[in-house]
């Protein structure tokens, strides 16, 4: 069977929708990979409750990993369109290259249980979880990459 990684963003879902997703997928680990897990918009994707849901309502684990985030200030410049879509690419990049983070997947994580990289965004289009899942695409090798 071919592994996955899972990616999904809580914004325009209601708790409901968002917890039966991930249920329905069977997931066993959300990575948050938000810079900011305290300050969004829907309560129920706001740590530490997000960490108490997950758990109590699906049995799945959590762990926010910045790591997997932007820098403040390149996330402040796209959000104030400062820099395009390409330049939030090539800053996000080198971030993660300088963070190591192809070692640091290699070294804490792996897919033999179903990850899912959780962001706020609607779609994986223009956010950083589809960068990062294509990380983990490049230290795993042939794996789908399943937005939900």
């Amino acid at each position: 069977m071919k592994n996955k990684i899972y990616t999904i963003g809580f914004t325009k879902k209601t708790a409901e929708r968002f917890f039966n997703i991930l249920k329905e997928n069977r997931i066993e680990l959300v990575l948050d990979i938000r810079l900011n897990n305290t300050s969004q918009l829907a309560g129920f994707a706001k740590f530490p409750d997000i960490k108490y849901f997950l758990n109590q309502i699906c049995g799945i684990e959590y762990i926010h990993d910045v790591r997997f985030s932007p820098s403040e200030e390149t996330l402040k410049r796209y959000k104030k369109k400062a820099i395009n879509w390409e330049q939030y690419i090539s800053e996000f990049n080198i971030t993660m290259n300088e963070r190591n983070i192809n070692k640091d997947i290699k070294e804490n994580y792996s897919l033999d249980k179903n990850v899912c990289l959780l962001c706020s965004e609607v779609t994986s289009e223009n956010c950083h979880r589809s960068l990062v899942s294509s990380r983990f695409k490049d230290i795993f090798g042939d794996i789908d990459i399943i937005n939900l």
